[in-house]
């Protein structure tokens, strides 16, 4: 805070009450493997969406329409509302019942919500029917109860994280210096860095490192290229190891406003 009344300019210092931590995590294409639930899903309906590679240097709307062999069909096949509910309604059933963590974010998982001073939270933009429910199912396969996160928010498509991510971390009172967000979009490492937090950006989901790195400048010291890159850049920027103990309880959740899920109080 910085206060002038017409003499020299005076900087406040801003105290943090607390020495928490504090991690925010995305759901599909950084801890949940959802090119391959699309991919099953795709294939079901008669469609294809193409390998991971062409997936990912598509733009928004056309990674669902396929490249140039995979569009005519698909895009025959996702017209009409009946259509889309049909595709949408096994994408859901997928994520619930085949659907997978990346191989190793589970042990990350339990390391993180193990840890006594770090608050764990997850932001995303699952496009499931009944997103909630769908993570409840996912995560539970992988005995982790996302019941035990402290904030959880399933939020609309287009709208930004920013805000999320602010809100909480201001919430829990936690410096940003100790703030971290993990996405694998551009627009994740934008939210991140709008908030004051830490970005951390992984280049295995819906975005490779070359789109990432030329086409919007992300620092390539901040992409990991792999789920094991990920989890070990998190657990030594954290001073953590994979060896997870029961889950402490912290004294205070997040409260519960709208399309927010978050653990009951302790």
């Amino acid at each position: 805070m910085t206060l002038s009344h017409g003499g020299p300019t005076m900087t406040l210092m801003v105290f943090y009450a607390n020495r928490e931590r504090l991690v925010i995590l995305d759901a599909d294409g950084t801890t949940v493997d959802a090119f391959h639930a699309i991919e099953q899903t795709f294939q079901r309906h008669g469609m294809a969406i193409g390998d991971l590679g062409r997936f990912q240097k598509r733009r928004k709307l056309l990674k669902y329409l396929g490249g140039l062999r995979e569009f005519p069909t698909n895009l025959r096949r996702q017209f009409g509302k009946q259509s889309r509910k049909r595709l949408l309604a096994t994408l859901t059933e997928v994520y619930r019942h085949e659907a997978a963590l990346y191989p190793g974010i589970a042990t990350l998982l339990r390391a993180l919500l193990a840890a006594p001073d770090i608050r764990v939270g997850l932001v995303t933009r699952n496009v499931t029917v009944e997103p909630e429910e769908t993570l409840k199912c996912l995560f539970r396969r992988h005995d982790i109860d996302i019941g035990d996160f402290d904030y959880v928010a399933c939020i609309p498509l287009r709208e930004d994280k920013t805000g999320h991510l602010k809100r909480v971390r201001e919430f829990f009172e936690v410096n940003p210096a100790r703030a971290y967000a993990c996405g694998d979009e551009y627009s994740d490492y934008l939210a991140a860095t709008g908030a004051g937090m830490h970005p951390f950006v992984v280049a295995y989901g819906f975005e490779d490192s070359a789109r990432l790195t030329k086409d919007f400048g992300v620092p390539r010291e901040l992409i990991s290229t792999s789920p094991a890159e990920f989890s070990d850049r998190l657990l030594h920027a954290l001073d953590l190891t994979a060896d997870a103990e029961p889950r402490r309880s912290l004294p205070l959740r997040y409260p519960r406003p709208g399309n927010y899920t978050v653990a009951s109080p302790a």
